[in-house]
């Protein structure tokens, strides 16, 4: 693999985005398989805040969507990651962490006071994620749903991400 950029995505890139969601979720056993099926409805509703892909040899192999998340039905400048997907060949790579990374730093650059993410916690802590007992995403187990928050205080209540998450 030579050099990996990270860039935001055009308008061309959308059906190979959603080729490269698709596969990385292809064998997920807790997938219901609608992750590029949400990225599309929240791209075809300006509902993507920061939307990156990774490309090397000009081909576009990773993709990370952020979106705006209401925490008790109000929007506090949190946002929500999701999905994170790399083409399978080019898995475990750190295509992910430096999109993860670099989604992260654009976040602060619009002075986003947090992130949240369902996903495995060993892996994202290594960003600074952690499950915290204040935010809550209904119907799933707590360790997996995380925050980093980018301020002093972290919000309190239920959160709710774009109605293409269903």
């Amino acid at each position: 693999m030579s050099e990996l950029s990270i860039r935001n995505e055009r308008e061309s890139d959308s059906a190979r985005i959603s080729e490269i969601i698709t596969l990385a979720f292809e064998n997920d056993p807790i997938s219901n398989k609608r992750e590029a099926e949400i990225v599309q409805l929240m791209r075809d509703d300006s509902a993507l805040t920061i939307s990156l892909v990774a490309e090397t040899d000009g081909k576009v192999v990773g993709h990370i969507a952020f979106s705006k998340v209401t925490i008790n039905d109000e929007f506090n400048d949190w946002y929500g990651l999701a999905p994170v997907s790399i083409e399978p060949k080019y898995q475990n790579k750190g295509i992910g962490s430096k999109l993860i990374k670099e989604g992260i730093k654009l976040l602060q650059n619009i002075n986003a006071k947090g992130c949240v993410l369902l996903g495995e916690p060993g892996y994202y802590q290594r960003f600074g994620f952690e499950a915290n007992q204040q935010l809550v995403l209904p119907g799933v187990p707590a360790e997996y749903f995380q925050a980093l928050s980018f301020c002093d205080s972290i919000p309190s209540g239920t959160v709710k991400y774009h109605q293409a998450f269903g």
